[in-house]
C-alpha cells in the first residue's frame, strides 16, 4: 500500500501552517480544560503525533485523517472544545481528499 504524501517543504505550505495553527490552539485549549475524561490521554497522544507529521513538512493524508478521527472519538463530546476541534478538522481537509481503492 503506497501513502501519499504532501509534497513540498512544510515552512512553504500555507496548509501546514494553518494545521500547525490549529493543533496548536486546540492543544492549549485541551491543556487549559479542567474536567478530566477517559481519553484524554489518547486526544493529547494524537494530537501530538499530528503536529509532528505536519512539522516534518510532508504529512501523509490517510494518517492525518485517522488521527483526526482518534482524536474527535476521543474529545468529541467535551463541547468546550468542539470550536478549536473543528478547526483542525477544516485545516486537515485542506489537504483535500485522499485516493479511493
Amino acid at each position: 500500500m503506497q501513502q501519499k504524501r504532501v509534497t513540498g517543504s512544510g515552512a512553504d505550505d500555507p496548509r501546514v501552517t494553518e494545521l500547525r495553527t490549529a493543533l496548536s490552539r486546540l492543544r492549549r485549549q485541551l491543556a487549559a480544560h479542567p474536567a478530566d475524561f477517559p481519553d484524554r490521554g489518547i486526544a493529547e497522544d494524537e494530537l501530538a503525533a499530528l503536529d509532528a507529521m505536519a512539522a516534518g513538512g510532508a504529512p501523509e493524508i490517510p494518517r492525518l485523517r485517522r488521527s483526526l478521527l482518534l482524536v474527535a472519538g476521543a474529545i468529541g463530546s467535551v463541547s468546550a472544545l468542539a470550536r478549536g476541534l473543528r478547526e483542525v478538522r477544516m485545516a486537515v481537509d485542506l489537504f483535500g481528499e485522499p485516493p479511493r481503492r
